[in-house]
């Protein structure tokens, strides 16, 4: 047997598999149970460089060792004290589910390479369409994050308000954000041709949600100066503090002028699952379209990313182009060639892991996994304003929750919150990210891991407040 077919062996590939499930087993109990001391363990990055090149020297080598290395050297998102980025803690059926998808390895651009994928997006897309409130004209696609899945949002708004698609530009064009929006709502602008300008970024109130007051005097503002407002983004919810934008009023103002209405819900749209947090997404079902990650609050190994529209036709505009070895009609809008759809040809099967956790623990898991995260949320910010040397930024709305030590410290603020937060990084026991705020800092936490309990707080907050009163 040559070495290349040695490498396909079915006999060398089960006890791999099966030495990674024992390893990757061994992980989550050392996690959950906290005898894996470092949530992070931290090196400067020349220094992590080093390391792997000196691995990478070694050459041919047991893979087990790697697969140890690589455990040990990651970030523990399944330890109760990871509480940094919006990245959730997969459910460990997933990760199966994604030992099959890989071994499968079909892409889904057209029907014949996703047999299985095609059939079982349109199905995810059509509850998650059903949950937001739309009807049975509504469907959509998935795709590898919400950078991908605003930007093929915002195209097709253009798609539906313009004919830039066949003629190129012929006027400057606009979208209204919030300006807490999250970045890539710019960068899609910008990628779309309209410019810093054309970006019209307006104000957020003291609960750094957009301010629906200022939306007519913005509007105004950009037709005046020459642009086509085409679209308007409500936020659900922000990036930096989880607050949700009053869609209702979003919606009436889209419809007012006749803009497509876009809802980024990539964090905060999971509440369409939960029937005691979804009221912060009311007025979502008027949207144009829809972007909700799978890989936030859904427990699903990123990236997989929905895109919903209420219109499932207007999927098929953002995208007209002749690709006759793969389509045999261009122009027909068949579901389960989604290539018709996405940037992405060769796309992963990003469906399969989503189905299982359906299979495996029914649809009920998302709620119960968000009212847990968002009820966690309310609980930490009490803890933090019991505590007379801490300060909330806003009060949260869901699971993201900012906080910092306050006046009671001689340092200035902000230089004493960043130097808190390195070294809780340095140290590696808790893992969590710091956010500017009207150009102050906080420090904030993403409450993903629904193992993790009240007793990690306290003890965050115990880790917090003593660095701060050794460096002050």
């Amino acid at each position: 047997m040559t070495n290349l077919q040695q490498a396909f062996s079915s006999e060398n590939f089960r006890q791999d598999a099966h030495n990674l499930v024992d390893l990757l087993a061994d992980y989550l109990e050392a996690s959950h149970n906290q005898t894996l001391r470092s949530v992070i363990p931290y090196q400067e990055p020349d220094k992590a460089l080093s390391f792997w090149q000196a691995d990478y020297e070694q050459g041919k080598t047991d893979i087990n060792d790697f697969f140890k290395k690589t455990i040990e050297k990651s970030t523990h998102l399944h330890h109760p004290r990871y509480m940094g980025h919006q990245v959730t803690p997969p459910l460990p059926i997933t990760a199966v589910a994604g030992m099959l998808t890989n071994l499968l390895n079909n892409g889904m651009a057209v029907y014949e390479m996703g047999l299985v994928s095609n059939p079982l997006e349109r199905i995810l897309s059509e509850l998650l369409a059903k949950r937001i409130g739309f009807d049975k004209n509504a469907s959509g696609l998935l795709t590898s994050g919400g950078t991908l899945a605003n930007l093929t949002a915002l195209l097709a708004a253009r798609a539906a308000k313009t004919d830039v698609w066949e003629d190129g530009n012929t006027t400057k064009l606009a979208v209204m954000v919030s300006e807490e929006a999250h970045y890539c709502i710019d960068r899609a602008a910008r990628i779309m041709g309209m410019g810093s300008e054309g970006i019209i970024k307006v104000p957020t109130n003291d609960k750094l949600q957009i301010r629906t007051d200022f939306l007519e005097k913005y509007y105004q503002e950009a037709t005046e100066k020459g642009f086509k407002v085409i679209c308007i983004v409500g936020s659900a919810c922000s990036t930096s503090t989880g607050s949700y934008d009053n869609l209702e009023e979003i919606a009436a103002f889209a419809q007012k002028y006749q803009l497509w209405f876009h809802a980024d819900g990539a964090h905060g749209g999971a509440v369409v699952f939960s029937e005691k947090y979804k009221h912060k997404v009311k007025g979502l079902d008027q949207a144009d379209s829809v972007v909700i990650d799978w890989h936030k609050m859904l427990m699903t190994p990123a990236l997989a990313t929905a895109l919903i529209f209420k219109r499932d036709e207007d999927a098929f505009k953002t995208f007209q182009q002749k690709a006759q070895y793969l389509w045999a009609n261009q122009h027909s809008k068949d579901w389960f060639n989604s290539g018709k759809r996405t940037f992405e040809c060769t796309k992963l099967m990003m469906s399969v892991k989503i189905y299982s956790i359906l299979k495996a623990h029914g649809e009920q898991i998302f709620g119960e996994n968000v009212d847990y995260l968002y009820d966690l949320g309310k609980t930490f910010a009490a803890m933090v304003k019991s505590r007379p040397n801490f300060e909330l930024a806003v009060e949260p709305e869901s699971n993201i929750v900012c906080f910092r030590l306050n006046n009671h410290f001689s340092k200035d603020l902000n230089e004493l919150n960043s130097a808190i937060r390195k070294q809780l990084l340095e140290d590696g026991k808790f893992y969590i990210v710091q956010t500017s705020l009207k150009e102050n800092i906080y420090l904030r936490v993403s409450l993903m891991n629904p193992l993790t309990t009240e007793t990690d707080l306290n003890a965050l907050l115990d880790e917090v407040e003593n660095i701060g009163t050794q460096i002050s």
